[in-house]
């Protein structure tokens, strides 16, 4: 009896831990985690000017270590399978180890120079998190086809992730049916780099619900618009540099960026080279560099960078596409006259590790022609045919009065408050607007894009490609000649192109604001009084005011397996979106003085934090900040799931999970009986 009953206990306490082990090593292997690090440069609010380049390059490497160990986590499906603790034991503590050092040789640069900056040792240690889009493997209905053909998505049960090891080179599955031995090895991840697009990221646009509205414009208001026509990167220009926040350094972006604008933009260029650059724009007085990072499909091609850094190495693969649009406009204030920007001012919007940093920086605006008065934070939208997919960015517009950047690439700038006020007495500067339209149809969800390709934007490669991770970036190399029209334009009133130099553009009268007129796109589809695609309406959407609301059909019910944080309501974060929270460059930030300015703001507003399972789709539409000049009328990023947080993915397995592994447990339950009954015969015989 006592030998019986330990073999059950032994049996079900070791299968239970084993099932865990199994569970967690299951989990990584497919795909399902990525790496989450605490964010160490948003930490660095203050860095002595004679530090910067050693702790711009330090905050580099942070980036280079993680993309590292997410690779190897990619490529050690085997081994995770194997032994539920090699993730932690092999990739995650070497990774604390490396991230120590490095944290601490900041701390000492910074400590040479100034004060030595204190609690930054916590931020060493990552844990792996789990991607939310993990889902049941295989079977009819949830991931399809995933064994041999391609990898078939439907709906919430994808893995995100892939073994990007066995994804690279020539014959790589891009979720098309196009590498049927691949997708065996990827048993069902998405898109063609192995750690995304999935299913999931996308909605339809025509089941989201208006969410844009526009901030009340006052008696003092700028009213103006003035708009500066760079291209669409046709010739090809790309990197995976950054100059704002890894100066000096090679791929700091790690994901490639299209440029307009001035040509001469990499990690090397100095504030001179900027000056001196070639620029694409059509007037040669700017010079300033704007550059996002590009969309690929997900379709198999071969591009430039598919065996380098930052492109296919890094789960950047696919097809490029060269926007069909893209327009730049500066707008005003709805409270306020605007100031002028300093030269070489520096502003990041939106958050390129917003899948794993939250939505505080996040500000991404996904949408489509005909529909910009519903704007994606999280989701890729799906538009109806003859409608372009459309990104937003808002640019921040209330800077501090005296410098370029700022030691995070944040404090020197902000959004300003819900009513369109700069506070802590920054200026109102013109906000820039851009919006980039591509021509992609609506990727085939139900065969994993092997009819129509799926797309996503360039990613961090732990980030995986997840639309909440789309940033723009903009330096001002503006001849200061054309910054004062371009301010006194906006200021009277007036609708200008800095094509055509100072004068009054088109003739706009004084109050006239872009994109209000109707403009459907090819086929009418509802809602498509706004956000035409005309250039000489600015390319700008509905500036928010005038969109009819299309279908007012219900929001969507959430299709993310990981439901994504919402900032619903039409709110600009409060604080500017760094891209990745690295250093400036080592050039000084101090700004000169502007020629005059406000000290009210304009028109942005400041982000509710909350989360909802919907990717901005609640009913409710509240300011986006700006003002009738909005332009497609970006809102606030969410938050990734607050639900898939921080949560490492070792877990213990219970009862339920033993299930066929029970059978020494069962035959010491027959020993125990066998026991028992012998017991009781010689007990009856006694008596």
């Amino acid at each position: 009896m006592l030998g019986g009953g330990g073999l059950v206990a032994a049996n079900v306490y070791a299968t239970a831990s084993e099932s865990g082990q199994t569970q967690a090593g299951q989990v990584l292997a497919s795909g399902a985690a990525t790496i989450d690090c605490p964010d160490v440069g948003s930490q660095l609010t203050a860095v002595p000017d004679e530090a910067k380049a050693e702790v711009d390059k330090e905050l580099a490497l942070l980036d280079k270590q993680i993309a590292e160990a997410y690779q190897r986590l990619q490529q050690s499906t085997q081994a995770i399978q194997q032994d539920g603790a090699f993730a932690e034991n092999s990739i995650m503590n070497p990774l604390k180890e490396k991230r120590a050092a490095t944290i601490e040789r900041i701390a000492i640069a910074v400590d040479r120079v100034g004060d030595r900056p204190q609690g930054l040792e916590p931020f060493a240690a990552c844990i792996l998190r789990a991607s939310g889009n993990q889902g049941e493997q295989g079977g009819d209905g949830q991931n399809g086809d995933q064994g041999g053909e391609d990898q078939q998505q439907d709906g919430d049960n994808q893995d995100n992730q892939g073994q990007e090891g066995q994804n690279q080179g020539e014959g790589q599955d891009n979720g098309q049916g196009q590498g049927d031995e691949q997708g065996d090895q990827q048993g069902g991840n998405g898109g063609q780099g192995g750690n995304g697009p999935v299913a999931a990221d996308f909605v339809d646009i025509k089941s989201v619900q208006p969410n844009v509205q526009s901030a009340r414009k006052q008696g003092n208001a700028s009213r103006g618009t003035f708009s500066t026509a760079c291209g669409v990167n046709a010739n090809g220009l790309f990197n995976s540099d950054n100059v704002i926040v890894a100066p000096g350094v090679t791929n700091g972006a790690h994901h490639f960026h299209d440029y307009v604008g001035n040509q001469d933009n990499n990690a090397f260029a100095s504030d001179q080279d900027l000056a001196n650059g070639d620029t694409s724009c059509e007037n040669k007085g700017d010079k300033s560099s704007y550059f996002w990072p590009v969309i690929r499909l997900q379709n198999g091609a071969q591009e430039q960078d598919a065996g380098s850094p930052g492109g296919g190495i890094e789960g950047n693969a696919g097809e490029i596409v060269t926007p069909k649009q893209v327009t730049m406009t500066f707008v005003g204030n709805p409270q306020s006259k605007v100031t002028e920007m300093p030269k070489l001012l520096r502003i990041i919007t939106g958050d390129a590790k917003a899948f794993v940093n939250g939505n505080a920086n996040a500000n991404a605006s996904w949408s489509c022609t005909g529909f910009e008065d519903r704007q994606l934070k999280d989701k890729y939208p799906l538009c109806p045919q003859g409608s372009d997919v459309v990104r937003t960015f808002k640019f921040q517009s209330c800077w501090d009065g005296n410098n370029i950047d700022s030691a995070n690439h944040r404090t020197h700038v902000a959004f300003a408050d819900a009513n369109g006020v700069c506070g802590n007495g920054f200026k109102a500067i013109p906000q820039l607007v851009q919006r980039i339209v591509y021509d992609i149809d609506a990727p085939s969800l139900n065969d994993g894009g092997r009819t129509t390709p799926l797309f996503a934007v360039d990613s961090f490669p732990e980030q995986l490609h997840k639309p909440v991770t789309d940033h723009g970036d903009f330096i001002n190399v503006f001849d200061e000649d054309l910054m004062g029209e371009m301010v006194d334009c906006i200021n009277g009133g007036r609708k200008c192109d800095a094509a055509d130099g100072a004068g009054d553009g088109d003739g706009g009268g004084a109050g006239e604001e872009p994109g209000n007129s109707p403009s459907p796109t090819p086929e009418n589809p509802p809602g498509g009084n706004n956000g035409d695609d005309d250039p000489a309406d600015n390319g700008n959407g509905n500036g928010g005011d005038n969109g009819n609301g299309g279908e007012n059909t219900p929001s969507p019910t959430p299709t993310a397996t990981a439901p994504s944080g919402d900032n619903d309501q039409g709110e600009e974060p409060a604080d500017n979106g760094a891209e990745n929270t690295q250093k400036p460059s080592a050039d000084s930030t101090q700004a000169p003085n502007p020629a005059d300015g406000e000290d009210k703001g304009n028109g942005e507003a400041v982000p509710k934090t909350e989360s909802s399972p919907s990717a901005v789709q609640s009913d409710e539409a509240a300011a986006t900040g700006g003002d009738d000049n909005d332009l497609g009328g970006a809102v606030p990023g969410p938050e990734p799931s607050s639900a898939s947080v921080l949560e490492p993915q070792a877990t213990s397995g219970g009862l339920a999970d033993t299930g066929t592994q029970l059978w020494p447990a069962a035959a010491g339950a027959l020993l125990l009986l066998a026991g028992f009954v012998l017991l009781r015969r010689i007990n009856s015989r006694q008596t």
